[in-house]
């Protein structure tokens, strides 16, 4: 089920737009029916794989919110004359349903990462917000044949809130599969932000993150990166001259 409001399809994806407190206010209900809601936190590298990737597409287009995570689609809705109101990244997101789930009493699992990284990542936030119910933490991988011991570990745990940390699109489609086992009303994936709540991983400083170069602080960090960041000026590309026509520019070279 597809959020309720406004939204614009980017480049064949839809993203919703939605605030940090629109969102939170659609998780509540989410938590309240019971049913299963998948959210994913999109951003460029997303909407490149998904026009490469028809099983993540249709996961995105099925999923039940999936929020603008990266200023480079701020930038794309607003060129194509739909600008989103908030970007919503999603390590912040995180931040405040940990935060919104001391004061509500939601349990929340946290799956992924490096060994030992889901643990520091649920203890800084339990610190942080005092109430928080974790609900258990395990790092394990997206790989088939795990799936089923993670899953009973999972719904022994009756989470309300999971968060998914194995990278984009493994994460997704790993909720995709599973969700409706666990039994988790929401289920969101979360890419690198336990690393960066744990320290792992350091963040861009905020006057970078408002003129949008956190992709190149992260590049500057993580210079193994390079080749996933060839999407962006790709994106732009095909965002600047519409699609098909880039694609067709592409096929001709």
């Amino acid at each position: 089920m597809k959020a309720q409001g406004n939204g614009v399809s980017i480049l064949g994806v839809h993203v919703d737009d939605v605030t940090y407190e629109e969102t939170l206010a659609c998780i509540e209900t989410y938590i309240e029916k019971g049913s299963n809601h998948q959210i994913a936190t999109v951003n460029v590298e997303f909407i490149m794989e998904a026009r490469r990737n028809p099983a993540f597409r249709r996961v995105l287009a099925q999923a039940s919110l999936c929020v603008p995570d990266g200023i480079g689609l701020v930038w794309a809705a607003r060129r194509q004359g739909h600008p989103l109101r908030q970007r919503v990244a999603g390590v912040d997101l995180v931040e405040r349903i940990a935060a919104r789930g001391a004061e509500r009493g939601w349990r929340i699992y946290f799956l992924g990462a490096a060994p030992g990284v889901a643990e520091k990542t649920a203890a800084i936030l339990a610190r942080r917000y005092v109430g928080l119910k974790v609900a258990g933490c395990y790092a394990g991988s997206p790989r088939p044949e795990e799936e089923d011991e993670i899953v009973g570990w999972v719904r022994a745990a009756r989470p309300d809130v999971l968060f998914v940390a194995y990278g984009a699109p493994r994460q997704d489609l790993w909720i995709a599969r599973n969700q409706a086992r666990t039994g988790v009303p929401v289920a969101l994936g979360v890419g690198g932000s336990f690393d960066f709540i744990a320290g792992v991983a350091q963040r861009a400083p905020q006057w970078v993150q408002r003129v949008g170069l956190e992709w190149l602080h992260r590049l500057i960090k993580e210079p193994w990166r390079l080749r996933r960041q060839w999407a962006i000026p790709h994106f732009m590309l095909l965002v600047m001259l519409g699609g098909r026509l880039a694609d067709r520019i592409g096929d001709e070279r």
